[in-house]
């Protein structure tokens, strides 16, 4: 390979979440820090532990010379890259510097698309188990949250339940739905016949979508992520999407996210939410880290990572399926998160999530509570590490946790 995915980066004091925050901190979300004579292995919060291309670095680095950092607008460039990107990685053809815009975050433009399309107090439909951001965004803002909950079938992959989304969007006069492409944390790769069905049974409903696709890069194996935008003219017209390098990249400390928009009209209105608050405006250096990333060295890089990513996925997924009975995991087609189903082993064990969760956390296995995503008795493991880290967690977890 070009690039390392094998080295340990230590993240320690470099302002890291992800190990920094251990014990206290992190939203409140944070695991405990590990018992004496166990090392952390960050395996909770969705960032990753490998460094970014080079071309992001050398971007802001070349930028930084230039000791002048004024007021400044989004150059042509930085539109030709996103517009380069999304035909390469993703097929959009037609894609204009029009549709694009800027957001500081995904949540971000949820947020601002949602107050456009409805008002607080007013249901908002999500599948479920539920990204944690969302619900804390959406339920901050005063939205009533409709969970459709997600399926899995004979062959244990998860999938939508198309009757109880249209039934739920009647029952609750619904008009705006979030709906997440890749999904976060199931790890689904949604096929176009679901994205299609999906959308139908928005369209029926003259539901506004708000399509988070953050995780579009991250496809694992041989799936492939198929805008929502694609599927129809009606899906173009009626879906608010949003992108950003970060999750792709590693790159969320220096906020910068984008969203395609099509119709004119949703934009305006969406464009008009983001800018009353006078918080959405972009950091020159978070402009040059995206051109930096979207270089052809960013397209090989993550075609790296993408290989790197697979083989972690299975080593971790063959793992628990054959060392922990008990354990349900269905395996991602995308991300690189792991949705660990305890429920089965607790019952087995007269235990629960809590003392999975704290005796992986005292050895340093730092996974995130399920809980958080609305499953009750699940563990979301982060798996973007050296394949050293995912098998010593894995040995951990089998020592210490599952097979005491």
């Amino acid at each position: 390979m070009v690039y390392d995915f094998i080295s340990i980066m230590d993240r320690h004091g470099k302002d890291a979440l992800a190990v920094d925050s251990l014990g206290g901190g992190g939203w409140g979300l944070a695991p405990d820090a590990p018992a004496e004579g166990f090392d952390a292995i960050p395996m909770w919060v969705a960032d990753m532990n490998f460094p970014t291309v080079p071309t992001v670095t050398e971007a802001i680095i070349e930028r930084a010379k230039h000791p002048a950092f004024g007021y400044f607008e989004p150059t042509d460039e930085y539109f030709k890259a996103i517009i380069d990107w999304q035909r390469s990685r993703n097929g959009v053809e037609g894609l204009t510097k029009e549709a694009i815009g800027y957001e500081n975050g995904v949540l971000g433009g949820v947020i601002s698309t949602l107050t456009a399309f409805a008002a607080p107090g007013d249901a908002v439909l999500l599948h479920s188990p539920t990204y944690v951001g969302f619900t804390t965004a959406i339920e901050n803002n005063g939205y009533h949250i409709v969970h459709s909950p997600l399926v899995r079938d004979n062959e244990g992959v998860w999938r939508m339940d198309f009757e109880d989304m249209d039934r739920k969007l009647k029952e609750h006069r619904i008009h705006v739905a979030v709906f997440c492409s890749p999904h976060n944390p199931c790890g689904r790769v949604w096929e176009r016949w679901e994205i299609e069905r999906a959308m139908e049974v928005y369209r029926n409903n003259d539901c506004v979508v708000i399509s988070d696709e953050i995780w579009s890069d991250i496809i694992l194996g041989d799936y492939k992520h198929i805008p929502t935008q694609s599927v129809s003219e009606d899906a173009r017209n009626r879906t608010a999407a949003f992108y950003a390098p970060s999750k792709t990249f590693n790159l969320a400390g220096l906020v910068g996210s984008y969203h395609i928009i099509y119709n004119s009209y949703l934009r305006d209105r969406v464009v008009a939410k983001g800018s009353k608050a006078h918080y959405n405006d972009m950091n020159v250096l978070s402009m040059h880290a995206l051109m930096g990333a979207y270089k052809p060295e960013g397209h090989v890089w993550l075609d790296e990572l993408g290989e790197v990513l697979t083989g972690n996925v299975d080593y971790a997924y063959d793992y628990i399926t054959n060392h922990f009975d008990g354990v349900g995991v269905a395996k991602p087609q995308g991300t690189y998160m792991l949705f660990v189903d305890c429920t089965r082993w607790c019952e087995n064990h007269g235990s629960d999530i809590d003392e999975v969760l704290h005796r992986a956390w005292k050895v340093g296995v730092a996974v995130q509570d399920g809980r958080q995503f609305k499953a009750p008795c699940a563990l979301r493991v982060n798996v973007a590490l050296p394949l050293s880290r995912v098998k010593e967690a894995m040995a951990r977890l089998d020592k210490y946790v599952f097979n005491v």
